[in-house]
């Protein structure tokens, strides 16, 4: 049996040596995207706190399932950085720095970016899908959350938290986030876990779509190395 430092490397071994080895080489320079996205939530939290700012960040930034679907959709890029208000601060700050931060450096910035906006689109889509089939079913939510704002970073931060698992073979992790999401849903059945479940199933797609892409990649490959071998461009005959 092994220790819980020989489970503790296996899991999270890759992982730790990539953003070590990001932060020891270019220090703040490795997560810059990160950086900003820290600036900006903290900034928003500040204006819309202000009496003259409110306003202008709901504007912007905040998304509800009873706006239109074209204006939900302009404002949804920034939403990811409007935190919630009837939650701490830090706790979103800490969401951003940390989560955005290991993807930005094991990933790439336009691909974290890419997935946490996928996560936090899906989400904001799912919204208005519950909301259409009420409260009675399974997927559904009752037509009063149509007038509550979408849970900012928390739907990103929880799909790149899951893509990242996935990428660098974390699958004790990636459980455990699912599990934590699917009691949060189970317990308080809100928009927000409801959302957090969407974000997921989306990423999980996004897996699924970048394993078979690589399968065929993969199966063409040996067809084309098992064509070259042959001389003839025909693959070799097996007996």
């Amino acid at each position: 049996m092994r220790s819980p430092a020989a489970l503790a490397r296996a899991e999270w071994g890759p992982l730790w040596s990539t953003v070590r080895r990001g932060l020891v080489d270019r220090k703040w320079r490795a997560a810059p995207m990160t950086l900003g996205a820290v600036c900006l939530t903290a900034l928003f939290q500040y204006v819309q706190n202000q009496s003259w700012g409110y306003r202008f960040v709901q504007g912007i930034g905040s998304v509800r399932a009873e706006d239109p679907l074209w204006l939900s959709l302009l404002r949804t890029p920034l939403s990811l950085f409007v935190p919630a208000l009837d939650l701490p601060v830090w706790g979103a700050l800490a969401q951003i720095l940390l989560v955005f931060g290991i993807a930005e450096i094991c990933l790439d910035r336009w691909v974290t970016l890419a997935i946490g906006y996928v996560a936090t689109l899906v989400g904001t889509l799912y919204a208005r899908l519950a909301i259409a089939l009420g409260p009675d079913g399974p997927l559904g939510l009752p037509a009063s959350d149509a007038r509550i704002v979408d849970n900012g970073p928390s739907a990103a931060v929880v799909g790149l938290a899951i893509y990242v698992c996935w990428r660098y073979r974390a699958r004790c992790t990636a459980v455990v986030v699912v599990a934590l999401m699917v009691i949060e849903a189970a317990v308080k059945p809100n928009l927000a876990g409801k959302e957090h479940l969407a974000a997921i199933s989306a990423v999980a797609l996004v897996v699924v779509a970048r394993w078979a892409l690589g399968a065929v990649r993969h199966q063409g490959a040996v067809r084309h190395r098992g064509a070259e071998r042959s001389g003839s461009g025909v693959p070799p005959i097996r007996s």
